[in-house]
């Protein structure tokens, strides 16, 4: 497997046993303010075809797949006709295999029409992780997100309409103490209008080679504090309204752990941050968030 793959791969928590196989090399946009996972790549489309003997190459040595994720960053920014091709070659070759997800950026979505998301979808494609990071245009604009909150908004809807189930992420303490509260407020806002399948709450971690560690090296930015990213996980959980929806805030980054489903196991979520802001439960160590 060491020749399997090109640089660093990585893939949601959910996707641990799937399948991996890079459609794409590095990340569409990566110009993120806080993210340093595509930086040493060039990004570009791998051919239809490479993709094709990279699945043929896994049936060699996997008895069974269920799941296949495609990476890296972005890889649903492939063509559709050629994205067609693959979900075709996913059903001969793996016949057995019971779901196929990939990272979605706004743009990769709004670029197609809605008979392109439903044949998509139709030919295989089951999920889409996307990454709203926060519904607050302030903040969008500052960590050059490269969408609005709008676009964010309208590409998950549409992907939701169109079949996809969608996976959402946002991050606690983007915004820094000031913007705290008009950052969780809006990204709240965001998920009601949304109503992904499932979402989930990280906190941010900044990383040498990325904008904001910069800024913080130079003193221009303070990361915030364990009871500001729960007092903003709080106000999201209060405001969010989408029914069903799966929650997890229980990343290696987070101070505590929740997880639960909207708006069912809302209530119980909010005791568990009041017990933590109160010091009757533990908040995890700085050491510990990046394990």
């Amino acid at each position: 497997m060491g020749d399997f793959y090109e640089g660093r791969i990585f893939r949601p928590p959910s996707e641990a046993y799937s399948l991996i196989v890079q459609s794409t090399i590095g990340c569409s946009h990566n110009r993120c303010a806080f993210c340093t996972m595509y930086k040493e790549k060039q990004f570009r489309i791998r051919s239809t075809e490479d993709v094709i003997a990279d699945l043929e190459r896994a049936r060699g040595f996997a008895s069974s797949i269920k799941r296949i994720f495609f990476a890296d960053g972005d890889a649903f920014i492939r063509k559709s006709e050629e994205q067609l091709k693959i979900s075709a070659a996913v059903k001969r070759i793996f016949p057995e295999c019971e779901r196929v997800s990939m990272y979605a950026s706004p743009k990769s979505v709004l670029i197609k029409t809605d008979d392109e998301l439903k044949a998509l979808h139709d030919a295989g494609t089951e999920l889409l992780y996307m990454g709203l990071e926060s519904g607050d245009e302030n903040v969008l604009r500052r960590i050059n997100k490269g969408a609005t909150a709008e676009e964010i908004i309208l590409a998950g809807q549409r992907a939701k309409q169109a079949g996809f189930a969608v996976s959402l992420t946002a991050i606690l303490g983007l915004a820094g103490d000031e913007g705290s509260a008009a950052h969780a407020n809006a990204t709240a806002e965001a998920v009601s209008r949304m109503k992904p399948d499932y979402f989930g709450l990280l906190s941010l971690m900044l990383e040498p080679g990325c904008p904001m560690y910069d800024e913080y090296r130079a003193g221009r930015l303070k990361p915030v504090g364990p009871a500001t990213a729960l007092e903003e996980c709080r106000i999201m959980l209060e405001n969010m309204d989408s029914e069903g929806t799966v929650f997890r805030a229980n990343h290696a980054s987070n101070y505590i752990n929740l997880k639960g489903t909207l708006n069912t196991d809302t209530p119980r979520m909010l005791r568990e941050i009041d017990r933590a802001l109160s010091g009757r439960a533990p908040i995890k160590d700085e050491a510990w968030r990046r394990l």
